[in-house]
């Protein structure tokens, strides 16, 4: 199975830029999409499907904003919109894809974690966030197996970011986020995978667009694939997708050895 995770920054402004073009020859089996940015008026009959992937949407109240989608080859048993949040669900933050049979649950996910990086209002509530989820991913593992895809808005670790030192005490790489991040790889249980494939440097998955990010390599990485350990040791390869570019972010492409 081909897992591909990407923010898009707009899937308006992604699909301008061969977003959808390029995903058509990936032989992807499913996809997560995070800041679609628009509504289900614009998604459907433009951008709810793509080949023989059928999308699915988690949409922001507030028009413009955040939204993330999956798509996926195979017809799912049962689609999750939101987790059960009253602040969060409102955000357009979660969708969930479950493909269970006798003998299995498992469950693929897109997620939209919030940025803190606009000011101490957003971080208090991204805080809020990451305090939800730990708790409801710790019961979903608890039941079933799962891939969660998308931008966490934390590097974990300083290898994670070009300018460790200079980003100490800026939203995505405080403390208290990698600190978060720490629990769930270690006592939750839980596998970034990437990770387990690959543990070079300058592995960066957004850049911003202020300066010469870009230019200079300069980045973070931000989009994850967390997984339950069973589904983490099926992992084979990775591939962070540099090249033509779509956003500020880089699509995220892990091969798996298992089918849905």
């Amino acid at each position: 199975m081909r897992l591909i995770t990407a923010n898009l920054n707009g899937i308006r402004s992604a699909a301008t830029k061969g977003f959808f073009d390029w995903l058509s020859h990936q032989r992807a089996d499913a996809v997560g999409v995070q800041e679609v940015k628009a509504q289900g008026d614009v998604v459907a009959g433009q951008f709810d499907r793509c080949g023989r992937l059928q999308g699915h949407f988690h949409y922001a109240q507030k028009k413009g904003y955040s939204g993330v989608g999956l798509y996926v080859h195979h017809e799912p048993s049962d689609v999750r919109i939101g987790y059960g949040s009253a602040e969060f669900d409102l955000e357009g933050r979660w969708v969930e894809a479950r493909f269970d049979k006798p003998g299995r649950k498992l469950s693929l996910i897109s997620c939209y974690f919030p940025s803190g990086s606009s000011g101490e209002e957003r971080q208090a509530a991204k805080f809020r966030f990451l305090a939800e989820m730990a708790p409801h991913l710790a019961a979903l593992k608890a039941e079933r197996e799962f891939i969660l895809v998308g931008d966490i808005n934390i590097a974990h670790k300083e290898v994670d970011l070009k300018n460790w030192k200079g980003n100490l005490k800026n939203s995505g790489f405080l403390p208290e986020e990698r600190a978060w991040l720490d629990q769930l790889f270690g006592a939750a249980g839980l596998v970034d995978v990437f990770r387990t494939l690959n543990q070079k440097e300058e592995q960066y998955t957004w850049w911003s667009q202020r300066g010469q990010a870009w230019a200079k390599n300069v980045g973070w990485r931000l989009d994850y694939q967390i997984a339950t350990p069973g589904l983490a040791a099926l992992a084979k390869k990775e591939k962070i997708h540099l090249e033509p570019r779509f956003s500020d972010h880089a699509p995220l492409i892990i091969d798996y050895d298992f089918a849905l």
